[in-house]
Formats: structure tokens, sequence, C-alpha cells
């Protein structure tokens, strides 16, 4: 019940939020197709991992949560761990947030 919980908060705090920052960032810089269709592959993926993460270990989901709450992390950061599918995207996100 506590790790229902603690993956509600943790989707709600930071996946949410990374979600809707990804799609501002493809929107902006008018990204293709095959772009949009990877994020959507690495959020998928990388989602049901990092909740996974959050619930086992309470203090990485507290520190995420803080660090994406006041932009100490950036989303690429966090999509980094996400595995292959996740690679095109946080190239493309790196990218995005060094040209600001």
């Amino acid at each position: 019940m506590l790790s229902d919980f603690l993956a509600s908060v943790f989707s709600a705090l930071v996946l949410d939020p990374v979600q809707a920052e990804v799609r501002q960032t493809l929107e902006r810089a008018g990204a293709s197709i095959e772009v949009v269709q990877q994020s959507t592959d690495c959020l998928s993926t990388a989602g049901p991992v990092l909740v996974r993460q959050a619930v086992d270990d309470p203090w990485w989901a507290t520190t995420t949560i803080v660090g994406m709450t006041i932009g100490y992390q950036q989303p690429s950061e966090l999509l980094a761990s996400g595995g292959p599918a996740c690679q095109p995207i946080v190239q493309f996100l790196t990218t995005a947030e060094a040209q600001g």
C-alpha cells in the first residue's frame, strides 16, 4: 500500500512533469515525427523502471523529486538511465538544454 502511494507521488511529481517538459521541448524545436516517437518509446520504457526504483529506494525517490522540482536535475539526466530506447531522446534533450 505504501509502495502504491510512493509510486503515485513519484509519477505525479516527476514523470508527469518530465513528460510535459519533453513534449514542450520537442514542440519548440520542431522535432520530427521520428524523434517524437522515440520520446514516446523512451517514456513508456523508462517510466516503469523509474517507478520501481523509486519504490525500492525511497531516498533516491525523494532526492529525485526535490532535484526535479527545484531544477537541479534535468529530464535528460533522469531519462539517461532508461536504457537504449532513451539514448536518442537524451541526446536531443541534452542539445536542446545546452542551447537554452
